[in-house]
């Protein structure tokens, strides 16, 4: 039987098709149109990087095509179906058009330019407001508001700006996976020292370090030394250390503040300068991308390292000056009042200081009165994590590098996120073990135990969120881009060190990104020493390397200094929470401290070893200066002697 199709579905049927067959031939014809590419902003007057995609017809490779902004004229030869144009300077008002050989117009875009300085602002706002109202979270969201609505250049961006908070900066934050990895981490340790806390472990490791340490001076000295030797990750020395030693300075009545400082004080500087760690990996990294980029340079990426690593200050003076401190009993600024304060009432915090715990939830994490508070409990968990960490770091090195390899290539090839989620997936299940097998808690009292440590991490994960979001901001703002282009010409070969330290500080501190920063800065910082130093006769002369070595170690120090000192920087906020110090506080006591050391690694070692002496009197000059400093300026807590710290009342500090 035949089956007859109704006229109106005919009808239909017709007008799908064709609209098919011209989407199809649109399709087609968009891919062939040439589009000029620019940032979502453009500063004025900075250099930026434009990409032009086009047709491979329209311009083959190696065919010349010209791009004119405003009254200037970019030359750029074509790589067959795009062609970049580096170092373009746009200015407000300017209209950008791409011609070819012939000077035929192909497009045309408008950028969105805006003023320079609007780079940073997200950033200085957020500080002063941090500092301000001691509110680092409403501060930051504050920043990242402001950053979103200046990527519009209108009114509309105020609205819009706060929309693309959470459906672009805090979700790409977020699903970054290095970010993710940092969460899934911090969350573990949080539950594994939840359950060390709950076993009566930690009490232990507070019961056996007071025998030893029984002193405030001794106290600071075992937490400086404990940072030390975790020195092969940051964020793994910032949580061991900050939330093992706690209840100890707690019962020695070392204020939270003097805690956090030792804490921070003896992550990042320690990582950045030790030989195997997981920073040691990316600095390499940064290095051999920047050298690729200078002829004449037969240097390994390693070994300049190595040449630099002398010259590189600040971070050696950060982590003597701490045990000066401990040492000498003195201290200086807000700290001294934090400290007289612990020392007089007991109050290890401010009144009134969040420290992102509440008394019930610390109340959780309790041991049980009749159970044994054994410091294995805790002792075996930590090494375990610190064992599974380096031995992570080293399988995933030997398969990325090869069995072959160096250690220094294994360890700079290493999935070092993935090692650190491995070790501390173990070590919660060796602490929750432990807990089990000698019956100190049941199943359903480990999992409540992991549940109230993963509880107090929270805070840390949604201020950790919003610093990636702002970073986020700052660098679709460029930021970075803006700071080198305000410094970035005015070196000379001798003053070229202080000059990239100052740089890569400042940088740092309004980012609070030390490897951003790195990242951002080393790959000019690199060319240009080495074509300072060819203009004057001084490249390859063994006599005046070491300015190049030292303005390599100036962009480490001053990323640290500036990672180190910024109230946004992830490692900061966690010192901060892992140590249960109120976050303003950390930042308003650190800084005095790390101001110091950074002037003095600036004056007495970049500065002066690039004129006067070599780095071994840099170190020892700069040290005598910091311990001089501490004896005549600084002012002993002033305590009564000779209590036991086993006698001595703690008062809460919530």
């Amino acid at each position: 039987m035949d089956r007859k199709v109704p006229r109106h579905r005919t009808f239909w049927r017709g007008w799908l098709a064709l609209l098919f067959l011209i989407a199809l031939g649109c399709g087609d014809a968009g891919a062939q149109e040439v589009q000029v590419n620019l940032p979502k902003v453009v500063l004025d007057g900075v250099p930026v990087q434009v990409t032009v995609t086009h047709p491979e017809e329209l311009a083959p490779a190696g065919a010349p095509l010209t791009l004119r902004v405003g009254d200037r004229t970019y030359i750029a030869e074509s790589a067959g179906t795009e062609t970049l144009f580096e170092d373009v300077v746009v200015g407000r008002g300017d209209t950008i058009a791409l011609a070819d050989e012939a000077g035929t117009v192909l497009a045309q875009a408008e950028p969105n330019v805006i003023p320079a300085w609007f780079a940073i602002l997200p950033s200085v706002v957020a500080i002063a407001l941090a500092l301000a109202l001691r509110q680092v979270i409403p501060a930051m969201f504050l920043g990242i508001w402001l950053g979103a609505a200046l990527v519009y250049g209108s009114v509309i961006g105020i609205w819009t700006g706060l929309l693309d908070i959470v459906t672009i900066y805090a979700l790409d934050a977020l699903t970054d996976s290095g970010h993710g990895s940092i969460i899934i981490f911090s969350l573990m340790i949080g539950g594994m020292v939840g359950v060390i806390s709950k076993n009566g472990g930690t009490r232990g490791i507070v019961n056996l370090i007071t025998r030893q340490a029984s002193t405030p001076r001794h106290g600071q000295t075992a937490t400086g030394v404990l940072g030390v030797a975790i020195f092969f990750d940051d964020y793994a020395n910032t949580l061991i250390v900050g939330n093992t030693m706690r209840p100890v300075a707690d019962r020695l009545r070392i204020s939270r503040e003097k805690l956090a400082y030792i804490v921070d004080s003896t992550a990042a500087p320690v990582a950045t300068v030790a030989l195997v760690s997981t920073w040691i990996g990316f600095q390499v990294g940064v290095i051999e991308g920047a050298v690729q980029q200078v002829e004449g340079l037969t240097e390994s990426a390693y070994a300049i390292f190595l040449q630099a690593l002398p010259y590189n200050f600040y971070p050696v003076f950060a982590v003597v000056f701490v045990f000066l401190v401990a040492w000498f009993g003195r201290d200086f600024g807000p700290m001294l009042h934090a400290e007289r304060r612990a020392r007089s009432t007991g109050q290890v915090s401010r009144p009134g200081a969040y420290t992102g715990e509440s008394p019930h939830e610390a109340a959780e994490r309790e041991p049980k009165p009749d159970k044994p508070q054994r410091a294995s409990n805790a002792i075996i968990p930590i090494v375990v994590l610190i064992v599974f960490t380096l031995g992570g770091i080293y399988v995933t090195g030997v398969a990325a590098a090869g069995p072959d390899a160096p250690l220094r290539e294994i360890v700079g090839s290493a999935d070092s996120y993935q090692a650190m989620m491995w070790a501390s997936l173990v070590a919660v299940l060796v602490a929750g073990s432990l807990s089990l097998g000698q019956r100190i808690l049941n199943l359903a009292e480990v999992v409540d135990a992991w549940y109230a440590g993963v509880r107090s991490m929270i805070l840390a994960i949604i201020i950790l969120l919003l610093a990636w979001a702002l970073a986020n901001v700052n660098e679709v703002l460029h930021a970075g881009d803006f700071l080198v282009s305000v410094l970035g010409e005015r070196l000379s070969p001798q003053i070229l060190p202080a000059l990239v330290f100052v740089l890569a500080a400042m940088t740092a501190f309004a980012t609070g990104s030390s490897w951003g920063v790195m990242g951002i800065v080393m790959p000019l910082v690199v060319p240009l020493s080495w074509a300072v130093l060819a203009a004057n006769d001084m490249a390859g002369d063994p006599a005046h390397m070491h300015l190049f070595y030292s303005a390599i170690a100036a962009v480490l120090a001053g990323a640290v200094w500036g990672d180190h000192c910024s109230p946004i920087s992830d490692t900061t906020i966690l010192s901060s929470l892992a140590s249960g110090c109120d976050h303003i506080d950390h930042v308003r006591t650190q800084i005095p401290y790390a101001g110091l050391a950074g002037l003095v690694a600036l004056s007495a070692g970049t500065l002066l070893v690039a004129y006067v002496y070599p780095w071994w009197v840099g170190m020892l000059v700069g040290l005598a200066v910091l311990a001089a400093w501490l004896w005549l300026v600084g002012r002993p807590v002033e305590i009564a002697e000779a209590v036991p710290a086993a006698e001595r009342p703690v008062q809460p500090a919530e």
